[in-house]
């Protein structure tokens, strides 16, 4: 693999100090490896942490947060983060999933390869990690319309394994709307066409003034 890019901004140092992490963990989870490995990375990732104990406590833009995720519309085609510190989705969660997703039309459509740190039976993924995704993906509608809100409720079906290793899309679009109540539902496809899950959900409107700390 090629080393990282020298970063241009903060932000992009952040993003790529996530994304080593993460492939850190998945390389931890998916390889085997002498107690003098497993010691040396103990040790440099408990250096690393020490120091950035000692610099100051982040606060996250409650502001910006609110003006990416509900009013910049998403144009059709246009990749689409919501907020840099998703643990789905976001960039510059070293302990997350960081998959892609942009607009279809109407549908929000996320692309993802789940590695070894997200396995549960062998071979397969955490119904967990399935289950976050699908709130994630879901969420994503309201994004596009452009509406603060809440998970009220998230049922999903588990029809076959999710593999991990493997490229996975989970698709999701709007089914009703009445007064603050959203329905949505979604399917997560494995890279043979089959559908390994699927979703509902509830979402619950709410001003904007409600996404506080």
């Amino acid at each position: 693999m090629s080393p990282p890019l020298e970063p241009s901004t903060p932000d992009d140092a952040r993003a790529q100090a996530a994304a080593a992490l993460r492939r850190l963990g998945h390389a931890l989870m998916g390889h085997e490896a002498a107690p003098e490995m497993l010691e040396r990375v103990a040790a440099a990732a408990t250096r690393v942490a020490v120091d950035l104990e000692s610099e100051p406590a982040r606060r996250r833009d409650l502001v910006e947060l609110k003006r990416r995720m509900f009013e910049v519309e998403v144009a059709d085609g246009e990749r689409v983060i919501h907020f840099d510190e998703c643990f789905v989705s976001g960039p510059w969660n070293p302990m997350g999933i960081a998959m892609d997703v942009r607009r279809e039309g109407e549908e929000a459509v996320a692309e993802v390869e789940l590695g070894p740190a997200f396995e549960g039976a062998p071979g397969r993924s955490h119904g967990g990690i399935v289950a976050a995704v699908f709130d994630d993906v879901l969420g994503y509608m309201l994004t596009f319309l452009r509406q603060p809100g809440f998970t009220g409720e998230l049922t999903v079906r588990y029809l076959a394994a999710t593999p991990i290793g493997q490229r996975l899309e989970f698709r999701a679009r709007v089914t009703a709307r009445e007064g603050r109540k959203i329905w949505a539902e979604a399917e997560a496809t494995a890279a043979d066409g089959s559908v390994v899950a699927s979703a509902t959900a509830l979402f619950i409107a709410v001003d904007a003034y409600r996404l506080r700390p």
